[in-house]
């Protein structure tokens, strides 16, 4: 490991460009967008597998994928190369109108490396586009307008989306015109329920209810804290949903390609879902995601005369198409996701002895997702600003934001991974020593 593979830092946290670029943010974008303190955040320049760097020309390991993007490493050379080749012959297309041979070919890919039966797609940007089509695609196939969602649960925040939301803040402000119909269950804790009590309870629940469509669920929860459900629960929502003639949809848009260990979470308990959501770490960095279904399920979308029901300006991009499929050449190359599942094992017992410190309430997580679980949000986000100032980038999850993320690259090395563990290891002690 040589010293560009590390964290260096060698100017005040924020540094000087920083923040001379803050005082330009803070004038001219909306305010809701980045959160600005005397100690937060620094302003990315550059990226290379692992390690960030600032425009001051600090450097950071980075625990968070950049919102779990990287798994293939930032600005990882192939896809660079691919996105560069692509953009050389065909920047744009026409969505619904002229196809592309890239999105072609990543139709195909897609099918081939998602569970069987699952061999429709459908070509987003972003996560919630990928939501919204799904909740599209569920209303078409079944002709109900509700749906069954989780509290703690996240799947974007566009206003179609938002209504699954199961995190309160993102919906208050717009409550009243949300259609407010979705029926939000309790996500279980493995270790704090067994999934037969789990399923007991949202089987009366969802009885009461005859409008619904699907049930949408994160294998995972991911910005709801890193929940891990109890064993056999996915399972159990499968038969569940097949009882009451409800449609399954997972949300893998942060634990989908490699994240957990498998290339789907939902594969290390053999689950299969009638529709898929992907989308983050799909691109290697380039927004797109995708909704992929079942054919029998996305045959309820009429097909097209000429006018889709349901497209966008950027569907399929060539330039998105060429980075997700050699993303997921990358992801096969390196074998990324065996190496999740090999790394996560140690991760988990490194992060367990972390206990040990007083603030430190639960630690949870599987392959290269993990979370940490502290007293409170507050001391969360001094933790955040701590660890940054050290070298290291993680985030707060969690309803409340009390739980730090560890979701670095599946690229990381293990002398990298152990150094950013000290390091975060190092900021919870300060921060809990103030």
């Amino acid at each position: 490991m040589s010293t560009d593979d590390v964290e260096a830092i060698r100017t005040s946290i924020p540094g000087p460009l920083s923040l001379q670029l803050r005082a330009g943010l803070q004038r001219y974008e909306s305010r809701n967008v980045a959160y600005l303190a005397d100690d937060f955040p620094v302003f990315w320049e550059s990226a290379q597998g692992v390690v960030v760097t600032d425009v001051d020309g600090n450097r950071y390991l980075d625990l968070t994928s950049a919102f779990g993007v990287a798994n293939v490493g930032h600005a990882n050379p192939y896809v660079v190369s691919a996105i560069a080749d692509q953009a050389s012959r065909l920047v744009h297309g026409m969505g619904d109108v002229h196809p592309t041979e890239a999105r072609s070919r990543l139709l195909e890919r897609l099918v081939q490396i998602l569970p069987a039966g699952l061999d429709k797609a459908f070509l987003s940007t972003t996560g919630s586009e990928a939501v919204e089509a799904a909740m599209k695609t569920a209303v078409l196939a079944t002709g109900k307008p509700a749906f069954a969602a989780f509290a703690g649960g996240y799947h974007g925040l566009s206003l179609g989306a938002l209504e699954l939301c199961g995190i309160e803040k993102f919906r208050t402000p717009f409550a009243e015109v949300l259609p407010n119909t979705t029926l939000l269950l309790e996500y279980p804790r493995a270790g704090a329920t067994s999934a037969a009590h789990a399923l007991a309870a949202m089987r009366d629940r969802l009885r009461g209810r005859s409008d619904i469509a699907a049930m949408i669920v994160e294998p995972i929860q991911g910005r709801g804290g890193c929940i891990v459900p109890p064993p056999g629960w996915l399972p159990g929502l499968r038969t569940l949903c097949d009882e009451l003639h409800l449609l399954l949809i997972f949300d893998e848009i942060y634990t989908g390609f490699g994240r957990t260990g498998s290339w789907f979470a939902a594969q290390h308990e053999d689950v299969v879902p009638d529709i898929i959501c992907v989308g983050k770490a799909l691109g290697g960095g380039f927004p797109i995601s995708a909704t992929v279904a079942r054919g029998k399920i996305m045959d309820a979308w009429p097909l097209s005369s000429g006018e889709a029901l349901h497209t966008s300006t950027y569907l399929g991009n060539p330039m998105g198409a060429a980075a997700a499929l050699a993303t997921i050449g990358e992801l096969e190359r390196g074998r990324l996701v065996e190496r999740a599942e090999r790394l996560g094992v140690p991760l988990g017992e490194r992060l367990a002895v972390l206990r040990r410190l007083a603030c430190v309430r639960e630690v949870r997580g599987r392959g290269l997702l993990w979370g940490i679980e502290l007293a409170n949000g507050a001391l969360a986000a001094r933790v955040v600003a701590q660890a940054l100032a050290l070298g290291v980038i993680t985030l707060q999850s969690g309803p409340t934001g009390n739980v730090l993320v560890v979701a670095p690259p599946l690229v990381i090395g293990e002398r990298q991974l152990d150094r950013a563990i000290d390091l975060l290891e190092r900021a919870i002690a300060q921060t809990e020593a103030l």
